[in-house]
């Protein structure tokens, strides 16, 4: 009898331990100061961290201004995922939105992001970076995801 307990007891720390973890690179993406009606356009990527499929179901964004899409395909174990997050610029003037992420992490079922900036007329132009800039952030933004998942692993 005691064996079977001890099993039961074993089984269940294995299933409370094994499951989906969602990671985020980042949780505030700053703009900055931007012109009106310059690209809104904005991504946050996630990772799966746990060993279990991970599903967003809602991505809710505290207002009208902010459009965010996803997938609801599972995002496997290991494996990452964006989501879009698009902000009305033709509002001048500052913001700091939220954006609820839901999803089946047992501990986090509820996550939030922000984006926040500034909408002014009089911000400098945006530099155009070359092609040798394009890859050189992009090879920093995978370095960057790589760390939050070993730093989420910990």
């Amino acid at each position: 009898m005691k064996k079977l307990i001890a099993g039961i007891a074993l089984f269940g720390t294995f299933a409370l331990a094994s499951a989906q973890t969602i990671t985020f690179d980042k949780t505030t993406f700053d703009y900055g100061t931007i012109k009106p009606s310059s690209d809104g356009t904005r991504f946050f990527t996630v990772t799966n961290t746990g060993d279990k499929p991970l599903i967003i179901s809602n991505v809710k964004p505290s207002c009208g201004c902010t459009t965010p899409e996803f997938s609801q395909d599972p995002i496997m174990p290991g494996k990452s995922a964006k989501i879009k997050v698009g902000y009305n610029t033709a509002l001048t003037g500052g913001f700091n939105k939220m954006i609820e992420v839901f999803s089946n992490d047992p501990a986090n079922s509820r996550s939030v992001i922000y984006i926040k900036g500034n909408v002014d007329a009089n911000a400098p132009e945006p530099k155009v970076l070359t092609p040798a800039e394009q890859k050189e952030a992009a090879k920093a933004e995978k370095k960057a995801a790589k760390l939050a998942k070993k730093t989420a692993a910990k």
